[in-house]
């Protein structure tokens, strides 16, 4: 007797296989088996003929579904298909969420077993929870499949059918989303928000004061028994005091001359009030907490937060990391009050165990919070982790033991000063306890650090004491436009307001970013104008398609198919057939929505035109000559484009490019121009003889006013040769690249060893010797969603064809080769330490080798038809399936 068990990953398999007995072999569905077709050629022959083919959805017939196997999954099926045989079992062992009751529903209906077969589902892979999810099988969940499915549908038909509408009016390759337009249009809401904002400006006091030799600040707060002026008291709309707020706005003279007429005069306290506070620890991690907080303190991507966790679950290190619950099993809180009571302390230990429960009401994808898994917690040292997987784990292992800590007492102190008419303020916090701060504190990397900055300790003083005003400074502040949505404060936000599900959020703001809908910028997503172009024909025209009220009905009613209390199928109808469904609405629209109009993104105070093009926004003005346009710099954000941005642009285009001077050696002259990419500097004229000149970017911060002579000569010198390095006798060198100034060792065959620059560091003054300094500190991962940025698990070395790397790198479905666009697996059995240089390159070769004589094969049986599609008509729909709309409709988006 044999049973085969099925999971979604290799990694998975490999650790299941240790917890199971010796006659279960465990094979990987590498993720899901069958789904829409994604292009027009996935759509079988016996239904291309059909209207509804190319949406994959049939819905005259009951929106029954087009499934087919993809290319890429045809060998896997049939390979598990091959491990059926002689088996007496089948166990469906996919993940317990939605996605993996459709996918083991997927794979139950492909296979088609005539053995009893059985689904069984746990929460975390470990001995104890895999013997016991073998004791407590059950059949697949219907219901959950039925809602799983009726989120694809519906995904489907958002992305498919509003997709080709954005293609035609605004810019080919744009998609729309249930989700992701809401998300993209949260971000465009709060950058017309800044747009609009008027910066306001205000003036204090701060006095620094001396008490029984301890020293202390003070911020003037009353004048005259009348409140000073602070930033919340402004309009944000108009810059000016919020009508009827009584209080009193200080210029800078009159700043001034208070300064004056209070210094050398005594200064007595008035009141003192202490009160105390206890805080509570916060709740362990649900996915949206943990894409929230492993943004704030490890600057990672929600994209690679979850693809992090899903290796440290698969390999047995934490719970499942799909989950809305913050419940705790008994299990876990005795595990993580024995790390308490062991590393902190009794004194550090709650009273009682403390459990949460979840508020969200449509919190069902899993019963547990995340949490490191094991009846007993091993401590992140114990783990043998390291890099993003280790720092990912601490996060996960320290907010689970400090839920179970004893609370924070602190002691808020409050002491009120006079100093003859102004009232000035002294704000102190005592720590009496730290309790679970001790262990975590939210936002910071280092408790102790974090405790030491959270106390501001003030001299004991008492009312009527006089402490001496060594110094009385005046402030000026200016108020500040609403901060831009990081991925932390969008997951928060799309989470409160019950859009979408958040173990997709990693997927949906991959996508926003990829569609060019957002640019991610010193953590901060920066909505681009196409977003503001795609946001406005939506508001209009969709208004329902993009209102988060809507979009969190939909959620709920989602939430309701899978718990039976709505049912799926006249839901579907009347969404997209119904008198104001989305069908009708499209057809209705399209004859409405001028393409022009839709192209162009209106701004306020602002003449220029902003329109979407072909290669990117521009603006369009039109002077006495006709009409002018100009390109907008990639970096030029909706909210910092305003009319002297404007005239720039056009004057370079009309006058042409500002010229610094001439080149010392060369006396050709040297121009700063604005293009795509933003500032630069250009050598020489274009010419026929010299077609490309010379050109070089302006760091980052640095304006096109600002350059010199001097700084655009250095600017062009780069790449600048600093000198070799003492140890290999390589070359090193200075430049400026996309991620901004560096340094780079050239090691020869070994590659090249690259450092950024600090922010204290010039590129155009830097020192060997300093350079020397950068390159020996430890080379920092970047986190980014750019899978091509994160750090080598081992470098091979150099191929030996055109130099360029060859490295291990640990994906979703575990550690593959690469060198430059190839990508290949390691095969089964074989460890990353193992690989050599030769064995990589010989499985580089054959997957080249692979993909040319595919190619070949396809390349002879499509001439006909590719001669044949020529025509405007004829491309456009070729293409209205293709993979345009593929990642509007992820899983669950």
């Amino acid at each position: 007797m044999s049973t085969l068990v099925i999971v979604e990953s290799p990694t998975k398999a490999r650790t299941i296989r240790n917890y199971l007995p010796k006659d279960y072999r465990v094979e990987a569905s590498m993720g899901h088996v069958r789904d829409l077709p994604q292009s027009a050629t996935d759509i079988p022959a016996t239904v291309k003929g059909e209207k509804w083919a190319q949406l994959g959805v049939n819905v005259d017939a009951d929106f029954e579904p087009l499934y087919i196997v993809p290319k890429d999954k045809k060998k896997i099926v049939t390979q598990l298909k091959d491990a059926m045989k002689g088996v007496t079992e089948l166990i469906l062992a996919t993940d317990e969420d939605r996605e993996g009751e459709s996918i083991s529903w997927h794979l139950y209906q492909l296979l088609k077993p005539k053995i009893p077969t059985k689904r069984m589902v746990f929460h975390e892979i470990t001995s104890d929870a895999i013997k016991k999810a073998l004791k407590n099988c059950r059949n697949i969940d219907e219901q959950l499949v039925r809602a799983q499915e009726t989120r694809r549908i519906l995904d489907r038909l958002v992305g498919y059918t509003l997709s080709p509408l954005l293609w035609k009016k605004i810019a080919w390759g744009l998609s729309a989303g249930r989700v992701q337009s809401v998300a993209v249009r949260v971000l465009v809401k709060r950058e017309r928000q800044r747009r609009a904002f008027r910066e306001g400006t205000y003036w204090d006091l701060k006095a620094y004061l001396q008490h029984q030799k301890a020293a202390f600040t003070s911020q003037l707060v009353t004048l005259q028994k009348t409140k000073v002026a602070t930033g919340s008291d402004f309009d944000a709309a108009t810059g000016q005091i919020i009508a009827g707020r009584k209080v009193v706005l200080l210029s800078e003279q009159e700043a001034l001359a208070l300064k004056e007429r209070l210094t050398g005069k005594p200064w007595t306290v008035t009141d003192i009030e202490e009160r105390p506070v206890t805080r509570k620890p916060a709740p362990p991690f649900t996915t949206s907490t943990l894409q929230q907080e492993s943004n704030r303190k490890l600057r990672l991507s929600a994209r690679d937060t979850m693809r992090i966790a899903q290796k440290l679950y698969e390999e047995g290190y934490i719970t499942y990391m799909r989950t809305d619950s913050v419940h705790l099993s008994e299990q876990a809180i005795s595990a993580a009050r024995d790390c308490v009571e062991k590393l902190y302390g009794k004194s550090y230990l709650c009273p009682q165990p403390r459990q949460y429960t979840t508020k969200s009401k449509g919190a069902q994808e899993a019963h547990e919070a995340i949490r490191p898994a094991g009846s007993s917690f091993r401590t992140p040292q114990e783990t043998g982790l390291g890099g993003r997987e280790l720092a990912l784990y601490d996060l996960i292992w320290k907010r689970t033991v400090a839920c179970q800590m004893a609370d924070s007492r602190q002691t808020q102190i409050t002491v009120q000063l006079q100093v003859e008419d102004a009232g000035f303020r002294s704000s102190g916090k005592r720590i009496d306890f730290p309790g679970f701060l001790r262990a975590y504190v939210e936002g910071s990397d280092d408790p102790d650090a974090a405790l030491e900055d959270q106390e501001v300790i003030l001299p004991a003083m008492k009312v009527g004491d006089h402490p001496n005003c060594t110094n009385l400074e005046a402030i000026d502040h200016e108020t500040q436009p609403p901060a831009r949505y990081t991925e932390a404060t969008l997951v928060k936000t799309l989470e409160s307001e019950g859009i979408g599900r958040p173990s997709t959020y990693a997927s949906i703001i991959g996508t926003i970013i990829d569609k060019g809908y957002a640019q991610l910028v010193n953590n901060a997503l920066i909505p681009t104008f196409t977003a503001f172009a795609v946001t406005d024909l939506l508001e209009k025209h969709f208004p329902d398609i993009v209102d988060p009220s809507f979009t969190s009905k939909m959620e709920q009613t989602l939430d309701d198919i899978a718990t039976g209390e709505a049912k799926w199928l006249p839901y579907l109808r009347e969404f997209y057939l119904g008198d104001k469904g989305l069908e009708t609405l499209v057809r209705e629209q399209d004859s409405q929505i001028d393409a022009t109009k839709a192209r162009t993104v209106e701004l306020e105070n602002l003449d220029a035109k902003v329109r979407i093009g072909k290669y990117g926004p521009y603006i369009e003005v039109e002077n006495g000559n006709g009409v002018v346009t100009a390109s907008i710099p990639k970096d030029l954000t909706p909210a910092d484009l305003d009319p002297k941005k404007v005239e720039v642009l056009l004057r370079q285009k009309t006058e042409g490019p500002d010229q610094v001077g001439r080149h010392p050696e060369t006396g050709e002259p040297i121009y700063v121009k604005i293009g795509a990419y933003g500032p630069y500097v250009q050598l020489g004229d274009k010419t026929e003889e010299n077609p490309k000149p010379k050109q070089a970017s302006l760091p980052k911060g640095q304006s096109p006013e600002n350059v010199t002579l001097e700084m655009a000569v250095g600017l062009l010198a780069l790449p600048r040769t600093l000198g070799v390095h003492p140890v290999t006798g390589g070359k090193i060198q200075t430049s400026l690249g996309r991620f901004g100034p560096y340094v780079v060792h050239d090691q020869g065959k070994e590659g090249k060893d690259y450092r950024s620059l600090k922010a204290s560091d010039n590129v155009l003054t830097i020192s060997l010797e300093r350079a020397l300094e950068l390159l020996s500190e430890p080379k920092k991962g970047r986190s980014s969603t750019n899978s091509k940025s994160k750090a080598a698990l081992r470098e091979l070395g150099a191929h030996p064809e055109d130099g360029e790397p060859v490295n291990i790198y640990d994906g979703p479905y575990g550690p593959y080769i690469k060198h430059a666009k190839t990508n290949v697996s390691i095969p089964e059995g074989q460890s990353v330490e193992n690989v050599t240089l030769s064995t990589a390159l010989e499985l580089l070769a054959s997957k080249a080798s692979s993909a040319k004589s595919t190619r070949k094969t396809t390349s002879k049986t499509t001439t006909k038809t590719t001669r044949k599609s020529t025509t405007t008509k004829a491309k456009s729909t070729a293409k209205s399936s293709t993979t345009t709309a593929k990642k509007t409709e992820r899983k669950g988006d």
